[in-house]
């Protein structure tokens, strides 16, 4: 969510004082050392007999524990392993593991350790304690409904003889997008599927410079270009930048720059045809500054919606720099250097191998991982108006940041019925919070050697947030920490560069957990996993208004009944469901637009 009232520009062609959104010197270490590789006993999972050696240097929040004395056997040491995850979840503030505070600009104290669920996470911490040597259930990482539905990817044909692609072009259609890297995917496609409905010549996207995101990175820096015009060449026209006639020409003044303001949110190809088309046949070029979400889903053509999709699962590949960056993420997080599954081929391309090398097979496969997109940043918390369990300072705290940056939302405020936070939260209108988050990863049963990739790093209120959650599950990693500072590097201050990261290493994961279903990165990843995981990269979606109400009952609720109901929430949200009218294709792929039935 972005800052009322924030200015934009066309990106400079470069820029140094830009400050990367994506690093927050987020410090969860899950061993002394790095992720990548010093510590023998990370990267597989223990058995009975790691024990003593692999316990010996795990790490929690900086602190080592020293286990060794403990009896290998699995019955002692799971009551000692209660004890140490009960003792982790009741201890007093500790030690800043260096998660800053995604907070306003005048707060910088480390606060209190906040636990909103207190006999909930108690029995959570009692019940993984119990399950980690038991036989984990299978079903946590499979897709339980897409494999059996039968469809599959077909949006990479040629749609021109279809289309009909007309060898005399109408115009330039130039595409100025703004907001982050998830913004500018769905405006690159739908850019595509407005050239082709307009028989026009479509300029490679350009991004505009935000003062939040403060990215100057352009097309070519994220993906990579020619392959993107090489890929949809039989489809649309498609290039570079205007010819060199139309360049000098200020096309603001002459009345063809087109701003949202001018094109309603999710208009119909008739109002482009009305609207568009004329001035494009008039001018030769029309530009589109912004482009956010202009372009609705339905009804639209068939050929078109298929082009979109074409565009957004095929044509657009990261550079080869994201690339190799991105497979040191996955293979590290995995121990593991070949492919999986066609996701990693689509997201990786020469920078995983194919075939696993005789090390890999030694080593016994890879370690799954779990990858959690976890919106909890300060702006999306101070907007719900919700109540976190801060206290006043953390009301007046959130006060404050909204009368900043929400200027606009304060003065509806005024004017409209006053709503309680827990009216709020039952009616699922409020952020999961990171222990909420844990204690749906611990109902559902997964373990608390579970390794979880932490996509984003924004979190409100930084360690006081977090405890909960490490003290769960501690193997949580980052890419600042599975990246050493040389390799990130060349990402600083490219927020779009390290989103797309993020990007890989969800989309990539064996398991992937959202807990905002209307965050765009979710909904790409999610989609982008149904359309190439062949029914096997499962997607988690908590239902927050069910959950509420589950967690309403935390005072008194069993945690067989608590993670029974969980399980269930989690089970619907997975059902396999074709596309509906009017839902994003970049998220519900299934459908005759974009896959084909194979039985």
């Amino acid at each position: 969510m972005g800052k009322q009232g924030v200015s934009r520009s066309l990106r400079p062609e470069s820029q140094s004082d830009g400050m990367s959104l994506g690093m927050k010197d987020y410090q969860i270490r899950c061993c002394s050392e790095n992720f990548c590789g010093n510590n023998p006993s990370i990267g597989r999972r223990l058995s009975g007999d790691d024990v003593n050696s692999g316990l010996k240097t795990v790490s929690v929040h900086g602190l080592k524990h020293d286990v060794s004395k403990i009896s290998a056997s699995k019955g002692s040491y799971g009551i000692s392993l209660v004890n140490l995850i009960i003792r982790r979840n009741t201890s007093p503030a500790r030690k800043s593991i260096g998660i800053k505070d995604d907070n306003g600009p005048n707060v910088h104290k480390e606060k209190s350790p906040i636990q909103m669920y207190d006999r909930l996470v108690h029995l959570a911490s009692v019940s993984l304690a119990k399950i980690e040597f038991k036989q984990e259930k299978s079903s946590l990482w499979k897709e339980p409904y897409l494999q059996a539905s039968g469809w599959v990817p077909c949006a990479d044909g040629n749609i021109v003889s279809d289309l009909g692609k007309f060898d005399k072009t109408n115009g330039y259609i130039v595409v100025s997008a703004n907001g982050g890297l998830n913004q500018q995917r769905v405006a690159i496609c739908n850019a595509v599927a407005l050239a082709s409905l307009l028989n026009a010549t479509l300029v490679i996207p350009r991004f505009l410079y935000s003062n939040v995101w403060k990215d100057p990175s352009q097309f070519g820096d994220i993906y990579q270009e020619d392959y993107f015009m090489n890929t949809l060449k039989d489809d649309v026209h498609i290039v570079k930048e205007l010819p060199s006639y139309l360049k000098s020409v200020d096309l603001e003044a002459i009345g063809i720059q087109i701003t949202d303001a001018d094109i309603a949110k999710e208009a119909k190809p008739t109002d482009y045809i009305r609207t568009v088309l004329p001035l494009l046949l008039q001018n030769g070029v029309v530009h589109f500054l912004g482009f956010g979400n202009r372009l609705g889903f339905d009804p639209i053509p068939f050929n078109l919606q298929k082009l979109r999709c074409k565009c957004n699962f095929h044509a657009l590949k990261f550079t080869h720099k994201i690339q190799q960056v991105g497979s040191l993420l996955v293979k590290r997080i995995r121990k593991y250097e070949a492919a999986k599954s066609m996701l990693d081929k689509q997201l990786l391309g020469n920078f995983i191998d194919y075939v696993a090398s005789k090390e890999d097979k030694v080593v016994g496969g890879p370690v799954k991982y779990l990858a959690l997109h976890l919106r909890f940043e300060v702006d999306m918390v101070a907007y719900s108006l919700c109540d976190f369990g801060g206290g006043e300072d953390e009301k007046k705290e959130l006060q404050a940041y909204r009368e900043i940056h929400f200027p606009l939302l304060i003065e509806r405020l005024k004017k409209s019925r006053t709503i309680s936070s827990t009216e709020l939260r039952m009616s699922g209108r409020c952020p999961l919070t990171p222990e909420e988050a844990a204690l749906v990863l611990a109902g559902l049963g997964f373990k608390h050697r579970t390794y979880i990739y932490l996509a984003g790093s924004h979190i409100y209120g930084g360690n006081s947030r977090m405890r909960t959650f490490t003290n769960l599950y501690p193997n949580l990693v980052t890419k600042e920490t599975l990246l050493t500072p040389s390799e990130l590097a060349p990402f600083q201050n490219f927020s779009s560069q390290l989103a797309a990261l993020d990007f890989i290493a969800c989309a990539s994961a064996d398991v992937f957990a959202m807990t905002d279903s209307g965050s765009q990165l979710s909904s790409l990843v999610s989609g982008f996993r149904t359309y190439h995981g062949g029914g096997n990269a499962p997607t988690l979606r908590p239902n927050k208004k069910r959950l509420a109400a589950i967690l309403s009952e935390n005072k008194t609720i069993g945690w067989k009944t608590f993670g029974d109901r969980v399980s269930k929430m989690i089970e619907e949200g997975q059902r396999s469901r074709t596309r509906g009218f009017g839902r994003s294709i970049y998220r519900h792929p299934m459908c005759p637009e974009c896959m084909c039935k194979s039985h």
